[in-house]
């Protein structure tokens, strides 16, 4: 699908989509507590309906209701591999779950998934002391428990993710279990996680990030939870705002534990005009600079943040790069390529991303399969300097399906 974006300026209120990583880790929880649970406005992204698949397929009961989801949980072996389309957060967590089962089971992957590397999670496995094998570091996954508890070392360097699925499937081990992390990036996400595992009743010990405890007699309890606004894709609307008018989002969370809210820091850094209500955030057009950022425990924020950087006078520096490796393509690599062609430079050095501030000109990019890539260049093409179009701009579907249509709804004719 290709996608025609033409210099224009915004105005409107936008209701960002559902958080999808609140939503995986809920339904996840869910499908592993004995009993009803109701998951509220968990959205429809591709990501939340792989997540709904998989919990299927290990036999959780799901109805599927207009803006809610009913989960009758308990898991067992599934009869067939578990599909986790192209979810990365979804087949480490799975993949940490299934490992909690007696017999082997298949995981897969499909798209951007299957070119990103899993040996992350093949190490957590067996150092979680269950069996593990990937096909060359890639999917299919092959796991098989059952998890004996103990002590599991881990490096966090790479992606909370894994973490998010050890902590997950720790309840289910046979003994307690100690995890012990070195290099713990995405803390906030890890909050997030652990913020989701307590509303289902059990409790992690969190000692400064570097060891978390889980008790064995820990056992999920049914629970209702009300999945929050999106500040992944809340994040590229406010940037429109920024540089093309204004925009207000609103049923948004200011004290969310998701750790793409710090965009709001990047924006007041940049001299964005920023005012916000309960539940809301507006931002509005201003003169912008450049500004130096970590992107470090928020690496998804690097797109819009390259959007807005274009936008900005003088020199734009976000550190945090080696996050970029593993996502739906190499981000860095993309992001360089693709605003290179609107005419925008970017110089990598080490963890540092550099953006010469340049407003983009018309051109024809493509998203490499990368949701957030195509998000990042449609706004970027809001204030350009001619047309420009965006090839597989349907991957956006992975996150936010009516980017485009939200994106409609505020620009000014």
């Amino acid at each position: 699908m290709k996608r025609l974006i033409k210099p224009t300026a915004v105005n409107g209120i936008i209701h960002p989509p559902a958080s999808k990583s609140l939503a995986q880790r809920a339904i996840a929880v869910a499908s592993l507590a004995l009993g009803q649970s109701k998951i509220l406005h968990p959205g429809n992204s591709d990501d939340v309906l792989a997540a709904i698949r998989v919990c299927r397929t290990l036999g959780s009961e799901i109805q599927q209701l207009p803006n809610s989801l009913i989960i009758n949980g308990g898991i067992n072996e599934p009869h067939e591999p578990l599909d986790c389309g192209e979810a990365g957060l979804g087949i480490r967590m799975f993949s940490l779950i299934a490992a909690t089962l007696d017999k082997p089971v298949i995981l897969t992957g499909r798209g951007t998934l299957t070119k990103r590397p899993m040996s992350s999670i093949e190490q957590s496995i067996v150092a979680m002391g269950a069996k593990c094998k990937t096909n060359n570091g890639y999917v299919p996954i092959t796991v098989c428990g059952p998890l004996p508890g103990g002590t599991a070392k881990v490096d966090g360097s790479l992606s909370s993710q894994v973490l998010t699925g050890m902590l997950l499937a720790a309840p289910l081990a046979k003994s307690e279990l100690i995890i012990q992390v070195s290099n713990l990036k995405s803390k906030p996400y890890i909050d997030l996680t652990i913020d989701v595992m307590k509303r289902f009743g059990v409790e992690v010990e969190n000692d400064n990030y570097k060891t978390f405890g889980i008790k064995p007699e820990s056992e999920y309890s049914p629970a209702e939870i009300v999945v929050e606004g999106d500040w992944s894709g809340a994040a590229f609307m406010l940037v429109a705002g920024a540089i093309a008018g204004k925009v207000r989002v609103e049923n948004i969370s200011l004290s969310s534990k998701q750790a793409d809210r710090a965009i709001v820091d990047a924006l007041k850094l940049a001299g964005a005009s920023i005012s916000s209500g309960k539940n809301s955030i507006e931002v509005k057009t201003n003169e912008l600079k450049g500004f130096i950022f970590d992107a470090t425990d928020c690496p998804d924020l690097f797109p819009p943040l390259v959007a807005l950087a274009a936008y900005c006078k003088g020199e734009t520096s976000i550190r945090g790069v080696s996050r970029l490796k593993t996502k739906e393509s190499n981000r860095a690599a993309t992001l360089k390529e693709e605003f290179g062609k609107l005419g925008v430079v970017i110089k990598i050095k080490g963890e540092e991303m550099i953006i010469n501030g340049k407003i983009p000109v018309a051109g024809t990019v493509k998203s490499h399969g990368d949701h957030r890539i195509a998000m990042a260049c449609a706004v970027a093409g809001l204030a350009a300097k001619g047309n420009i179009e965006i090839n597989d701009a349907q991957a956006v579907a992975k996150s936010y399906p009516e980017f485009f249509n939200d994106l409609r709804s505020i620009i000014k004719d």
